[in-house]
C-alpha cells in the first residue's frame, strides 16, 4: 500500500506533519482488519506500532470533533537515543579543560624557569638592550669578569675567600715552650688581634693611627714600637709603617664597599724556655675605588709574621703582650719605588706606569714568596 505525504509532512512518521484525512485512515483499518489485498497477514511489529498509533489519533479527531472543538495534533517528542550523535558526553567535554589546564600548566613552568634564568644571569638580557652596560645606541658588552662597586671580587680567586676577619682562624691551644694551655691560647688570640688591628680595622686602612694594633705590642721590646711609632709619623724607605699596617692615601683609594678577603694559616710552636712562637701567614685582598668613581682595582698584601708571649717571670717582659720576631711582606698592584708610607694602587684607566722590571708575579700564589725589596709584575689582581 502506498500512502500520499503532505507538504513538509515525512512519510516515515507520519504524527509529525500536517492532519490525515479520516477516510484514508478508515480504509487503512479496514484493510489491516480484514486482511485484504496488499495487507500482510501477520503485520510487523512497526506495522502494530503505526496502526495503534493511527487508532489513538482518530480516537482523539473524533472526540475533538463530538466536542465542537479544532483538532490539531500534539507535536512529536524531540526524544532520541542516548549517546547517539548528541555531541560530547560529560568526558569527551571534560577533555577539553583538562588539555587547557595542561598548556597553562606548561606555560606557566616555562614562565618560571625564565624568570629564574634571567635572575640569575641578568646579563642574557641586559647584554642585548640598546645602551646598555656597553655604550649607547648598539649591542651592549659585558665583562662578567670585570669587577665592579657592587661586585668588587668578580674575576678574583678571592671571591670565594673568607671575609675579614672570618678568615684568620686559630688553631686549638695546648701547652708549649713551658706555656699553659691558657697563656698559648692568649698568644694565639693577641696575634689575631694584631692582624685584624693592622689590615682590617677602617681606621688603619684610611691612614690613620693603628692605636689597637700598637697597644698590643710590648713596650718593653727594644726599639720596636718606637721604630713603628717614628714610621708612621715619618715614613722611608727604612722606617716604613707598611711593614706591619696595610694604609691608603683616602684622597687617592677608598675600600669599595666593607669587605675585604682573606686567607691563610696560622701555627705556634715552643719558643726559648718560658716563650710560646705563634706563626701567622696571611694575604688580605682590598677592593679600591678612587673618591667619587666607580672603577675598581684590587691590591692583595700577603704578610707572615712571628710574634712571641714570653713569661714575664723568665724574661723582661709584660705580661699578655706581644713582641715582634720577624715581619714580612709581599705588595701586589702597589707603586714599588714609592715611601710615603701608603699603598698606591694602579687601576685600568690610569697611564700606564713604565715597567718595573723584574719577573713576572702572581700574588695570589701562596707557594712562592718573592724577597723583600725587589719589585715585579703581577699578572693579575
Amino acid at each position: 500500500m502506498s500512502t500520499s505525504t503532505p507538504p513538509g509532512e515525512s512519510s516515515e512518521h507520519p504524527d509529525q506533519g500536517g492532519s490525515v484525512p479520516d477516510e484514508q485512515w478508515a480504509d487503512f483499518i479496514r484493510q489491516a482488519e480484514s486482511g485484504g489485498a496488499g495487507a500482510p497477514k501477520e503485520p510487523s511489529a512497526r506495522a502494530r506500532m503505526v496502526t495503534a498509533r493511527l487508532r489513538a489519533l482518530d480516537e482523539e479527531a473524533a472526540q475533538a470533533r463530538g466536542a465542537g472543538r479544532p483538532w490539531r495534533r500534539k507535536p512529536a517528542e524531540p526524544w532520541q537515543p542516548e549517546g547517539w550523535r548528541t555531541g560530547p558526553g560529560p568526558q569527551a567535554g571534560a577533555g577539553r579543560p583538562r588539555k587547557g589546564r595542561r598548556l597553562a600548566a606548561v606555560l606557566g613552568f616555562c614562565a618560571i624557569l625564565g624568570i629564574f634564568v634571567v635572575t640569575m644571569r641578568p646579563s642574557l638580557v641586559t647584554d642585548h638592550l640598546p645602551g646598555g652596560a656597553g655604550g649607547a645606541g648598539g649591542v651592549a658588552e659585558f665583562d662578567e669578569d670585570r669587577p665592579t662597586p657592587a661586585r668588587p671580587f668578580e674575576g678574583s680567586p678571592a671571591l670565594s675567600w673568607a671575609d675579614g676577619a672570618e678568615g684568620i682562624e686559630l688553631p686549638e691551644a695546648e701547652a708549649a715552650g713551658g706555656m699553659s694551655r691558657a697563656e698559648v691560647e692568649r698568644a694565639l688570640r693577641s696575634t689575631r688581634q694584631l692582624l685584624i688591628a693592622a689590615n682590617l680595622d677602617p681606621a688603619t686602612l684610611r691612614g690613620e693611627r693603628p692605636g689597637a694594633a700598637l697597644d698590643l705590642l710590648d713596650p718593653l721590646q727594644k726599639g720596636e714600637r718606637k721604630r713603628l711609632e717614628r714610621s708612621l709619623a715619618e715614613p722611608t724607605e727604612e722606617q716604613d709603617p707598611l711593614m706591619m699596617f696595610s694604609r691608603f692615601d683616602p684622597d687617592e683609594a677608598q675600600l669599595a664597599g666593607d669587605v675585604v678577603k682573606t686567607r691563610g694559616v696560622m701555627t705556634f710552636e715552643a719558643g726559648d724556655p718560658g716563650s710560646v712562637e705563634v706563626h701567622a701567614d696571611y694575604t688580605f685582598v682590598y677592593p679600591l675605588v678612587k673618591p667619587g668613581g666607580d672603577e675598581v682595582a684590587r691590591t692583595i698584601v700577603r704578610r707572615r709574621l712571628t710574634t712571641v708571649l714570653h713569661d714575664p717571670k723568665r724574661f723582661e717582659a709584660t705580661g699578655g703582650k706581644l713582641s715582634i720576631r720577624t715581619s714580612d711582606q709581599n705588595f701586589g698592584n702597589s707603586a714599588c719605588e714609592v715611601n710615603d708610607g701608603f699603598l698606591h694602587p694602579s687601576f685600568p684607566s690610569d697611564t700606564p706606569a713604565p715597567g718595573a722590571g723584574g719577573d713576572d708575579v702572581d700574588p695570589y700564589d701562596r707557594d712562592a714568596w718573592q724577597s723583600d725589596g725587589s719589585c715585579g709584575t703581577v699578572t693579575r689582581t
